[in-house]
């Protein structure tokens, strides 16, 4: 059994990724898809600083420095567990209609499995703009003719009320993931010297823009057995005392900073 929790960025989020390109710091990507994601282990930390101190230990397990620093030397399973963050809605520029939230059938139908709800088949080039007005994208146009009108586009787009999501496209799957690599953020960083003097290189930082959509799944343990609905409650007391959390690196920058809003799916796989 497992629920989602969905997370609306409200500024751009980086979360490092395993190699570094020439000048480019990368961000986190999956392996088969190459689309950018939140590692499960970052999530999970963010929850587990955010849990009272009373609590810690027994949702998330002891750490390494507990071990060494504490009586008990065996380290302790936790008894939540918390998946990977994965995209569902991504905005981007547009000429004619300013900003547009894509997405594409495979990462729709993605959250629809986890979901378990039995939805239409959502085909490419659905749309709610009409099917009359050629769509200016960043790299991209699509005539009025392609467009196919979408009538149950809001049964798609969870929180819709905690988000800004109105203009939406569904585009196919290798179109999508080339618009989401194009606007993605890349902020230009040079090093500085005490007179203001550029001093070595400089390099990119990729991050995921604010106002994306994306969720991530989490539930309990199977051996809790009884003890699952306290655990969960827990869980949610942490959701609800931290509304806004901030994931990833530059804190300091103001990136990072997401609307957690929990979600009730209770789904068996």
């Amino acid at each position: 059994m497992f629920n989602l929790a969905y997370l609306y960025l409200l500024s751009p989020l980086h979360t490092g990724g395993t190699t570094q390109e020439g000048n480019l710091l990368g961000i986190a990507r999956e392996s088969h898809t190459e689309l950018p994601y939140i590692p499960s282990s970052t999530i999970r930390g963010r929850l587990r600083a955010s849990t009272p101190h009373k609590n810690r230990n027994r949702l998330w397990g002891n750490t390494i420095e507990d071990v060494m620093g504490g009586e008990n030397t065996n380290l302790t399973q936790g008894q939540v567990w918390v998946g990977d963050g994965s995209l569902l809605w991504v905005p981007v520029p547009s000429l004619s209609h300013g900003v547009i939230w894509i997405s594409c059938p495979m990462l729709l139908h993605r959250w629809q499995r986890l979901t378990g709800q039995s939805l239409e088949t959502v085909a490419a080039y659905s749309t709610n703009l009409g099917n009359k007005k050629p769509v200016y994208l960043k790299d991209a146009i699509l005539k009025g003719d392609q467009l196919k009108l979408w009538e149950k586009w809001q049964e798609w787009i969870p929180i819709r009320e905690q988000t800004q999501i109105q203009q939406v496209l569904v585009l196919p799957d290798q179109h999508c993931k080339t618009l989401i690599e194009t606007s993605l953020w890349r902020q230009v960083k040079v090093k500085l010297d005490q007179h203001k003097t550029v001093k070595g290189g400089f390099r990119y930082e990729e991050a995921i823009p604010p106002d994306t959509l994306m969720y991530f799944p989490w539930g309990t343990v199977a051996q809790l057995n009884g003890a699952a609905e306290k655990v969960k409650s827990d869980l949610r007391d942490v959701f609800d005392s931290h509304p806004i959390l901030q994931i990833g690196g530059q804190e300091s920058l103001g990136r990072g900073f997401v609307q957690l809003v929990p979600w009730e799916v209770n789904y068996g796989l």
